[in-house]
């Protein structure tokens, strides 16, 4: 049985998949990646949070994970309010890669490739993550994501 299936919607965020009022499954990596990639990671302590935020965030269910150290989600969370300088962008790069490091470490993926970029989305600033993921018999699934920070940060009443 696959997971429920999460498309990445028009309006920069994550969406259940539904047909004929049922929801839908995904048996591929597209939900994977996304829930790697756009869930929160809880910050480490002593890390740095954008300004004005206190809560580390995190999913409950890192407190006590079944494989120690195996964590949800992604720190990309963290450079939502920063300028799209290059320094963003590598840590940008660094929190992607380091969200999809388990599917190599499960053998889900041989290897994966991710570039972040900056771009211009309509009237605001966005990063563009552009990710390969190479199955073990070699052939890849890409994905390409377009996340506007600054409209997600008042969506969430950030």
């Amino acid at each position: 049985m696959g997971d429920i299936a999460l498309i990445w919607s028009d309006d920069n965020l994550g969406d259940i998949l539904t047909a004929d009022f049922d929801l839908q499954t995904d048996e591929g990596l597209q939900t994977a990646v996304l829930v790697s990639l756009f869930t929160d990671r809880r910050a480490a302590i002593g890390e740095e949070l954008p300004a004005g935020e206190t809560n580390r965030r995190g999913w409950w269910g890192d407190v006590a994970p079944e494989v120690p150290g195996d964590v949800i989600g992604s720190r990309l969370w963290l450079l939502f309010r920063e300028k799209k300088l290059a320094d963003v962008i590598v840590r940008a790069n660094e929190y992607a890669r380091e969200a999809l490091q388990w599917l190599i470490d499960d053998r889900v993926a041989s290897r994966v490739d991710v570039q972040a970029e900056a771009i211009r989305a309509g009237e605001s600033d966005a990063l563009a993550i552009q990710v390969a993921v190479y199955r073990p018999r070699g052939d890849a699934v890409q994905f390409r994501y377009n996340y506007a920070w600054q409209s997600q940060a008042a969506k969430i009443g950030q």
